[in-house]
């Protein structure tokens, strides 16, 4: 049996077979849903169901019990048992195609003991992109690696925080030996996590590891901005060392609007005088009324799993909860 889908913001329809995913009907009708890893595990397809309903053949990792109830669904993985009206909340933000183009190192130098800062030239003028998108970098045998955008773009170059994977053949052997000069091809700009103005909400930004990325790029395309809403960041990490940012984190004060910043770690020495634990417990230990606010979550997978429960549990609003699942999407993205 075949059924209706009716995207709400574009007005755009396709069918769907009983038997096949949302995402894989919308892709054979040339209807684009934003989408990255096809299996469940990023979340990056999450839909919002304003009628109508789906099953799962197993439910996906990406998405909580808490926002299946709320109407949300992964389109990869979604088959309907109706005609189905959904909302793409990416659908309200334009993003540049994505296009392939020759790069050159210039400039790499290590953050931490396992955290490199790669900064990529580009032939000709800047790229166009959205803060809180990423690139592929396009490997010989046809495998790809990807790494999001760090800086609000600006200038011909890109900027990158690239954790060494011990033994990795990109991350590992090629970045170690890399110097300035080095050529590789990228395709960008991919995903859809951004920035959502329209929500005019207090932010609550959520990084672990180097998700501090994307949450960077977005929080300096607001500095000095007059619209720019109160903003919360809260980053965690193992160690004091590994807070690579701090000193570049702490001149925003002033240029972000009533800018709090709080680095949690989960191995702090015993001279560490800050918050130890994970950042979902510390944004629940600072925040008892969760209702107002947009929420940013950015890193592991583990993570943004556990606090998107925790803030359902306190009454956040799943309609402005943004994910970037580093694990899945940034390591299993497909060329597009």
């Amino acid at each position: 049996m075949a059924y209706r889908v009716h995207i709400l913001e574009t007005d755009e329809a396709f069918v769907v077979e009983s038997d096949e995913s949302v995402l894989d009907a919308a892709v054979r009708a040339a209807v684009k849903l934003p989408h990255e890893c096809t299996f469940g595990g990023c979340g990056t397809c999450r839909i919002k169901l304003e009628s109508g309903a789906v099953r799962y053949d197993e439910f996906p990792m990406a998405l909580t019990p808490e926002e299946a109830a709320d109407g949300y669904a992964l389109a990869c993985q979604a088959r309907p048992e109706s005609d189905l009206c959904i909302s793409v909340a990416s659908s309200r933000q334009q993003f540049p195609e994505p296009r392939q183009l020759p790069a050159t190192v210039h400039r790499i130098e290590a953050y931490t003991d396992d955290i490199i800062h790669l900064t990529l030239a580009l032939p000709d003028d800047a790229l166009d992109y959205v803060p809180g998108q990423y690139m592929n970098v396009l490997l010989p045998d046809g495998e790809t690696r990807s790494f999001s955008m760090a800086s609000a773009p600006a200038s011909g170059l890109l900027d990158f925080h690239v954790r060494r994977i011990p033994g990795g053949r990109y991350t590992d052997h090629w970045l170690g030996q890399a110097q300035a000069g080095a050529t590789l091809n990228i395709e960008a700009p991919l995903g859809v996590f951004s920035y959502h103005e329209e929500d005019w909400r207090p932010l609550i930004m959520m990084a672990t590891g180097t998700g501090i990325a994307p949450i960077k790029a977005i929080l300096e395309s607001l500095l000095d901005k007059e619209d720019c809403p109160p903003v919360s960041l809260y980053w965690g990490m193992r160690t004091e060392a590994d807070l690579y940012l701090q000193d570049e984190i702490a001149s925003w004060a002033g240029r972000l609007y009533e800018f709090t910043y709080v680095p949690v770690l989960s191995r702090a020495s015993a001279s560490w005088e800050g918050r130890r634990g994970h950042v979902q417990d510390a944004v629940l230990q600072d925040h008892a009324d969760l209702s107002e606010h947009a929420f940013y979550l950015c890193g592991a997978p583990a993570m943004i799993l556990d606090a998107k429960h925790q803030l359902a549990a306190r009454g956040a609003s799943l309609d402005h909860l943004y994910a970037d699942s580093f694990t899945f999407q940034h390591a299993l993205a497909p060329v597009a």
